[in-house]
């Protein structure tokens, strides 16, 4: 497990917002059904009406709090505690971390999927929080949305996953990749490379999607992953274009030598403003990247665990 410390749930807006949030009804889906071999299912596939609700709860929580999920605001912790709260019930094992920014806290949520090696380790993330100038629905509610959505897929099949499976939420990306760099910084070597590879979400929804943004990690060793998202899309007629580390989170993993891959649909004309809302999201769009993500988590948590892919 990494090394740096979990928090309890003690400030005041994190506690209240814990309190107050709610989750759609898929959400207590809990693991209740017996384990099943991830390697003896096909993966599943959403559709928009499983994972709209996410984005449409984050844009409430926007909407009672100034317009925005920006670090150190209500808003933000209000989004925290709706994910983990999602997560908690589905039967992960979270934890919050915090950090400190511009003078502010600012949280990163980890969830674990218990079973599977700890030595090999999928993770997926997404960063939670907006721009202080709007709701951040696409940017990045939406890669939220769908790693949130593939997380309860997880618990909703049950699965007995060859690696570990771990999600997270980062904190203050927005303000230069603050949460992911503060996670990655504070891992021991050990925990390090013990993450096989790191998929990232960022932009999920847009709309008037041309084509699919893959981040293509040649020198930590994420070509596998980024051929799996290409060869996913690519059989659903779906165009792709790579791109480099430097684009989202992947930045902090691929600066620890993490192998790294990930996507985004491309950058939508209400990037970083109020604009960005839920009708700044295309629907099926958003079911797509969802069931990509899902799609290669599957995939990867049914090979064998015996060294980075």
């Amino acid at each position: 497990m990494p090394s740096s410390r979990p928090v309890s749930l003690t400030a005041r807006a994190l506690g209240a917002a814990l309190l107050l949030s709610t989750v759609p009804a898929v959400a207590a889906t809990a693991a209740t059904q017996g384990p099943s071999p991830v390697a003896s299912a096909a993966a599943p596939t959403v559709t928009a009406a499983e994972v709209m609700p996410h984005l449409q709860a984050l844009q409430r929580i926007a909407d009672h709090n100034g317009g925005n999920r920006a670090h150190g605001t209500r808003g933000y912790a209000e989004s925290v505690a709706y994910v983990k709260r999602a997560l908690d019930r589905a039967g992960f094992q979270t934890q919050l971390r915090r950090f400190s920014h511009d003078g502010k806290d600012g949280y990163n949520l980890i969830a674990d999927w218990p079973g599977g090696d700890p030595d090999h380790v999928l993770l997926s993330g997404a960063h939670l929080d907006s721009v202080p100038m709007g709701p951040g629905i696409n940017d990045n509610g939406s890669g939220s949305a769908a790693v949130l959505t593939t997380a309860l897929q997880v618990a909703k099949a049950g699965l007995k996953p060859e690696r570990h499976l771990r999600f997270a939420w980062w904190g203050a990306e927005e303000a230069g990749l603050v949460g992911s760099a503060d996670y990655v910084k504070n891992l021991s070597e050990g925990d390090r490379k013990a993450i096989d590879l790191y998929l990232n979400l960022d932009q999920a929804g847009s709309k008037n999607l041309q084509q699919y943004l893959v981040v293509k990690d040649e020198k930590n060793g994420g070509a596998a992953a980024f051929k799996a998202f290409e060869n996913w899309f690519g059989s659903r007629g779906f165009a792709t274009f790579d791109i480099p580390l430097d684009s989202s989170d992947t930045e902090s993993f691929g600066k620890a030598g993490i192998p790294t891959s990930g996507f985004s649909s491309g950058v939508s004309d209400c990037l970083h403003s109020a604009c960005d809302d839920l009708a700044n999201v295309d629907p099926a769009t958003q079911a797509t990247s969802t069931n990509a993500l899902i799609g290669v988590v599957w995939q990867y948590a049914a090979s064998a665990a015996t060294a980075r892919p």
